[in-house]
């Protein structure tokens, strides 16, 4: 079997934080720029944290020149924030079994392609003992846009010893439509799950080639991953 590269989106597909990246990037920007709930009311599922935090800069008329600092206070305050409950914290549904079943798999390579700043993701999946099943990834500090994290994430792959694939054999993981598109324009299939802010119905709409309410169903899954 031709090997198959994963590759996993963190928030609401493999794990929901309870609130904890927008409490700690609230945090960070009230500490620096003194302006409290800085990130009400920007759209976060699937845009990268740099996208992110410029729309709220922008917002409230912070200078681009002037973020240099907020990834590392962000970092500090979401350490203590991911301690705190919130709603919906934990890993999703079928998330671990799924993994424990493709981890001895020769035939897939399983990595990150997340929107989340690097140390944003290991500090998240680290807190739910995720972190260990993936050798690398492409993150948020890595490119603006979502797209763009395609071609490093394989390059990422290449430069761990991980397979050399063409698109047509690597499979997005996500729950948002901006994780879709990201596979569509890459010319990968895209698995979507409604465990995030979008349902079924909106996923499937954004042309999804395979979508599941969660991933409890492993060996279906597994099967859409042509596996």
């Amino acid at each position: 079997m031709a090997p198959r590269v994963l590759l996993f989106d963190i928030d609401g597909t493999l794990v929901l934080s309870g609130g904890a990246g927008l409490r700690a990037m609230n945090r960070a920007f009230e500490e620096l720029f003194a302006v409290p709930d800085a990130f009400s009311g920007v759209a976060m599922p699937g845009r990268t944290d740099a996208v992110i935090l410029a729309d709220a800069a922008a917002a409230h008329g912070v200078p681009p020149a002037d973020l240099e600092r907020f990834p590392d206070v962000y970092v500090a305050h979401l350490a203590a924030e991911i301690e705190k409950p919130g709603p919906r914290k934990g890993v999703m549904p079928g998330v671990r079994e799924l993994l424990d079943a493709l981890a001895p798999r020769g035939e897939a390579y399983l990595a990150l392609l997340t929107g989340n700043y690097e140390r944003a993701a290991r500090l998240k999946l680290e807190y739910f003992d995720l972190w260990r099943y993936f050798r690398c990834g492409a993150f948020g500090d890595g490119a603006a846009n979502r797209n763009h994290l395609f071609p490093r994430a394989l390059a990422r792959v290449q430069d761990q010893g991980g397979p050399v694939v063409p698109a047509s054999d690597v499979v997005v993981i996500g729950d948002t439509p901006l994780d879709v598109e990201c596979a569509a324009a890459a010319g990968a299939r895209s698995v979507a799950v409604a465990t995030g802010a979008y349902d079924t119905a909106a996923l499937s709409a954004s042309g999804a080639d395979v979508v599941f309410e969660d991933l409890t169903d492993t060996a279906t899954v597994l099967a859409a991953l042509g596996l």
